[in-house]
């Protein structure tokens, strides 16, 4: 004959069924094991926040770039910035460069808002990317660098540097990447 199992419970009241709570320990190791977890995937989520915003580094760089090459083979050679953009801005500015490549452009480079036969060429951009990356993360502006080739990091508050003479362009960062192999104004 099987014997009735004593509970640590209070006994049911008005006919409820018994009921069990979890004991202090029980809960005690939940939270330990969900401690654990999170210690394990924190870093591997970081890491790949970063990996993130590398390669969008990279893409930004890439679309400026080939957009600089667009302008530069519909310019007979000439790169956005080099020549003033009829608005005003002169050669070897940044809002020279920004409009060049944003606005339509005439071959010798003059600008407008519209299109047309006079203006046949871009835009090349409906805006300039900003910075994915380092301390100037989230600015779209343009530095320029005349006389370094390739730029340096410049102390301005802008996501990038370019130069009009060579048309290199790089990231306005020189904070290290995420394992410290190079700094992103070398990507």
């Amino acid at each position: 004959m099987l014997k009735k199992r004593q509970s640590n419970s209070p006994a049911p009241r008005n006919g409820d069924a018994p009921t069990r709570g979890f004991s202090l320990v029980e809960l005690v190791i939940v939270v330990v094991i969900i401690g654990v977890i999170a210690a394990i995937a924190v870093p591997r989520v970081t890491a790949g926040a970063a990996g993130a915003g590398e390669a969008a580094l990279r893409g930004s760089l890439k679309t400026m770039r080939d957009a600089i090459d667009r302008y530069a083979a519909e310019h007979i050679g000439d790169l956005p910035g080099a020549k003033p953009d009829g608005q005003g801005n002169g050669a070897q500015s940044p809002e020279a460069f920004i409009n060049q490549l944003t606005m339509f452009s005439d071959a010798a480079g003059a600008v407008s808002n519209s299109g047309g036969a006079s203006y046949p060429f871009g835009p090349y951009f409906r805006r300039i990317p900003p910075l994915p990356v380092g301390g100037n993360a989230g600015k779209a502006g343009v530095a320029i660098d005349a006389i370094n080739s390739p730029p340096v990091v410049l102390l301005v508050p802008a996501g990038w540097v370019y130069n009009p003479s060579t048309g290199e362009v790089i990231a306005n960062s020189d904070d290290p990447n995420r394992d410290g192999s190079r700094s992103f104004d070398e990507f």
